[in-house]
């Protein structure tokens, strides 16, 4: 018989602020954490907006800042995300082994080391021979880089500082799939759960790509809103007017266990785990398919694996960047794969309020739906004013609504092609 998986800690830093219940307020109040970019000069690009973490220190966390100096804001907001979860759950404290604890993270590279980079270029430009000098490049960065900064800059560092911090000695792994990532890395903790790898997996993710090279990539693929004069107006998912999606930064991270050790020992269960869907799109990088074809697939995985109907599903916390592809390509999946029960089932996207968090999304919004879950309230999406007639679900417009919530659904669509479906349900039994 497969093992069941429970939800029993939960920690957050996004844009909303710097813990889980005051996130799921200003949630469940419509508020929007987008603002002007104030983490670096961003007067001369197309984009001067962002969903910032503000005022957030590591002494929140009860870390010494100096000690992680050479860390960026990625593993700092994981490291703090990551002690709420662990507190929450009290798992560590409870029999805890550390051989059957493990990590799974989509956490995203870290600061880049924007500025002694293009400087280092410009000084090792040879203006006669239109060309870099690779040997004065070399000889002046290894005088100016340091070896640390440059290592914390790496992907898997945050899940390599969690298993030393939390005693992690099983399986410890980190995908980047874009903004599908921290939806798989839950997945596949979950599996590794499931078969009886781990006992307990803190999974989740973490991200800031509010830095030159971060917001120049995705203006390049004009993929950002431009509406620099109403930040708080600028992500409108499934809105006529959308204009693209707005980036955020962030950390969420769970703590997931078996579900009879959880109940042994007594611990608080946001949900289960029901059901993981992946796919790939196999078509573009930066585009979806127009029929939708890996979205829906996903979507038919996860309530396969969920053991549920269609219409079983309660709440759907939708990807909803607020691109223009995007919104209409999920609304297309969703009516594929629902049906009728598509037109009765809340939609919301919570990037309205949020900007996008690129790997951390997904950790972030199965987080917002657990909370949802608890207290049957559904998140709204707001900056809805012009209907979509290609957008036709209802989108819980501009207010939260209070329903029942037993199934429901977080989608993760990321670029490459990646998509995952995760179901969480309130545990029945």
């Amino acid at each position: 018989m497969q093992r069941r998986v429970a939800v029993t800690g939960i920690g957050m830093i996004a844009p909303l602020g710097h813990d889980p219940e005051s996130i799921w307020k200003a949630l469940k109040e419509g508020k929007s954490g987008i603002d002007r970019i104030s983490l670096f000069d961003a007067s001369e690009f197309p984009t001067k907006i962002a969903g910032e973490v503000k005022d957030f220190s590591l002494n929140e966390a009860g870390e010494e800042e100096k000690d992680w100096v050479y860390c960026g804001r990625n593993i700092q907001f994981a490291i703090t995300a990551a002690k709420q979860a662990v507190a929450d759950s009290g798992f560590h404290d409870n029999g805890h082994e550390p051989e059957r604890t493990g990590i799974y993270l989509g956490a995203g590279e870290g600061r880049q080391d924007f500025f002694n980079f293009v400087e280092l270029i410009a000084h090792a430009y040879d203006r006669e021979e239109r060309e870099v000098d690779t040997a004065q490049f070399i000889t002046e960065a290894m005088q100016r880089l340091h070896a640390v900064r440059e290592l914390e800059q790496e992907p898997g560092m945050s899940a390599s500082h969690l298993a030393e911090m939390f005693d992690a000695e099983g399986p410890n792994l980190n995908c980047l799939t874009a903004c599908a990532a921290s939806s798989q890395a839950i997945g596949e903790a979950t599996e590794i759960i499931r078969r009886g790898d781990a006992d307990v997996m803190i999974s989740g993710g973490t991200h800031s790509m509010i830095h030159p090279f971060g917001v120049s990539g995705f203006n390049l693929l004009t993929a950002l809103s431009t509406n620099n004069g109403a930040p708080a107006q600028a992500s409108r998912p499934f809105d006529l007017n959308r204009d693209g999606f707005v980036i955020g930064e962030g950390a969420g991270m769970l703590v997931l266990e078996e579900l009879e050790r959880a109940r042994k020992r007594g611990a608080k269960i946001y949900g289960e785990i029901t059901g993981y869907g992946s796919t790939a799109d196999a078509f573009r990088i930066t585009d979806t398919h127009p029929t939708g074809r890996g979205a829906i697939a996903c979507l038919k995985e996860a309530l396969k694996d969920a053991k549920l109907n269609p219409e079983q599903i309660s709440y759907i916390n939708a990807h909803g960047t607020s691109t223009e592809v995007n919104d209409r390509v999920e609304t297309i999946a969703v009516k594929e794969v629902f049906g009728d029960a598509a037109y009765k089932i809340p939609v919301s996207s919570t990037k309205s309020m949020t900007g996008h968090l690129i790997a951390a999304a997904g950790s972030v919004e199965l987080i917002f739906m657990l909370m949802a879950m608890s207290e049957n309230i559904v998140p709204p999406t707001i900056n809805y004013d012009t209907p979509d007639p290609e957008c036709d679900l209802d989108y819980v417009p501009n207010e939260a609504r209070e329903c029942p919530l037993t199934h429901c659904i977080s989608n993760s669509f990321g670029f490459g092609g990646q998509n995952i479906s995760l179901v969480a349900s309130r545990l029945a039994d």
